[in-house]
């Protein structure tokens, strides 16, 4: 296993971890017009449960 000879510096381990973002999550608003709430995409709307115009959920 490959270890390294010398100590990393401290702006090289800040720079590399300067990279690990955390993302907003995709939201998107529901087709349904009397819902209109912001969902995830390709998924059904856990207030109205409607997927595409069509219930698929009862809530």
């Amino acid at each position: 296993m490959a270890v390294p000879k010398r100590r990393q510096s401290r702006s090289n381990t800040r720079s590399r971890r300067a990279n690990w973002k955390a993302t907003a999550p995709t939201l998107t608003p529901c087709p349904n017009r009397a819902c209109g709430r912001v969902k995830p995409p390709h998924e059904a709307c856990p207030h109205c449960g409607q997927y595409k115009g069509t219930e698929v959920l009862s809530v």
